[in-house]
């Protein structure tokens, strides 16, 4: 089979190494001349207490892992320039007076959402993988929309929230959805049928622009690809490229059911939601909805079923096994919120819990 490339942004917190105070310092770091080769593969994110990083295009889920791998380092040398490093976690579990960055455009989102933009500090993990056409690439969305929520289960590492335990696996989702264009969609069709949705949007006046199109997945205005965004960024390498693997899979089985005439489920976006929400809530601590039957089911259920249904395209790319190993290896030593609540149960300071995730991050 021909492999789809894949590439991953994450995004991450920038925090004092020694306390995990949040810190405002990605103007300060992104004004270095490019540091280790960076080739522009840092970037700044709406609040100066994050920094983004991107991999280039990769075929194998090895070189993909290095490249996440690379970045992570990448970003925490150039950090360490100003005395402070990068931690994987979906929010921030310290109390944090989020500054924003002094762009046009984001200057102007401040103003226009005031509390939702003032209070926003989260951190995701976004998937492109290579899409053929956009006609190919809306039919993968349409059919690929039961299967995010487990991906967010999975990737839940957002706990913690203004120095509390918000009792949710994925508080970012609750955080993201905010912002009146997030969450999950309808069908859209056709490339048409999305562009029209995209267009009546924007007519409303309630977005900016199409870059604020904030779907759990959606076409990418810059490159030709689908983009998935339901995940927190991952604590884990490992646990990211867990993600990524099961992305392309899935977008690889979707475009093949469209080819072969299969019609996507017939999903309300009402019902998506809910699933949403109950990933972000337990995680894989409690029943998920299952993509198919949609009723509750063991997490580990659910996440079978996704294993399942991308198997043999897996399979074909090599990946089957390894992807296997990762999922077993989040089901036994749980994902990115289990392993932060279990910090936190042995120290009872969030403090700690920061620099804890940084070693993590950075696979110290």
């Amino acid at each position: 089979m021909d492999i789809r490339t894949v590439g991953v942004e994450e995004e991450f917190l920038l925090v004092d190494p020694n306390t995990g105070t949040p810190r405002a310092a990605a103007d300060a770091i992104l004004r270095l001349p490019p540091h280790g080769g960076d080739g522009g593969l840092l970037q700044r994110e709406f609040q100066r207490q994050q920094l983004e990083t991107g991999t280039r295009p990769c075929t194998s889920m090895t070189e993909l892992a290095d490249q996440i791998r690379q970045g992570r380092h990448l970003a925490a040398a150039a950090a360490w320039r100003h005395d402070v490093t990068i931690a994987a976690l979906g929010t921030c579990p310290l109390p944090v007076r989020p500054i924003v960055t002094p762009t046009e455009r984001y200057l102007r989102m401040a103003e226009l959402y005031s509390l939702t933009a003032a209070e926003h500090l989260t951190f995701g993990c976004h998937v492109h993988v290579a899409i053929g056409s956009p006609d190919e690439g809306v039919a993968v969305l349409d059919r690929i929309r039961p299967w995010l929520p487990t991906l967010l289960a999975l990737s839940a590492n957002s706990p913690f929230w203004q120095g509390v335990d918000s009792g949710y696996a994925s508080y970012r989702r609750q955080a993201v959805g905010r912002w009146p264009s997030s969450g999950p969609t309808e069908l859209f069709g056709s490339a048409a049928g999305y562009r029209a949705a995209i267009d009546a949007m924007l007519r409303t006046g309630a977005i900016l622009d199409e870059a604020m199109v904030y779907f759990d997945a959606r076409l990418s205005h810059h490159y030709p690809t689908v983009e998935i965004r339901v995940a927190d960024v991952c604590l884990l390498v490992d646990h990211a490229v867990l993600i990524a693997t099961l992305v392309r899979a899935l977008v690889e089985t979707a475009a093949r059911a469209w080819r072969a005439g299969e019609p996507p489920l017939q999903v309300r976006v009402g019902q998506l939601q809910l699933a949403t929400w109950r990933a972000a809530r337990y995680g894989l601590r409690q029943d998920l909805v299952h993509p198919l039957a949609g009723c509750p089911v063991p997490a580990e259920t659910a996440v079978r079923a996704l294993l399942d249904h991308t198997a043999p395209v897996l399979a074909e790319s090599g990946d089957l096994f390894a992807a296997e190993g990762l999922l077993l290896d989040v089901l036994k030593r749980g994902n990115g919120a289990d392993q932060l609540r279990e910090f936190h149960q042995r120290t009872g300071d969030l403090s700690q819990v920061v620099v804890q995730a940084v070693a993590r991050t950075l696979e110290e």
